[in-house]
């Protein structure tokens, strides 16, 4: 499991924006959003950075734990 400090998370749609950015580089992944924490955690075989880019690429600061 990956953990994420994402910046700028608000809301569902910012739940929804992450979890697709992640899931379009890796169907298969597991993506849990916690908006009070601002964190994600990913299960995913892919490597940090790729995660990270897709994140980054939505718009949201992204910085691995």
């Amino acid at each position: 499991m990956q953990v994420f400090n994402v910046q700028g998370m608000t809301c569902g749609h910012c739940v929804k924006a992450v979890t697709r950015a992640v899931q379009e580089q890796d169907a298969e992944a597991r993506v849990e959003v916690d908006l009070a924490g601002q964190q994600v955690k990913v299960q995913s075989s892919l490597a940090a950075d790729v995660l990270l880019a897709a994140i980054r690429e939505e718009g949201y600061q992204a910085q691995p734990v």
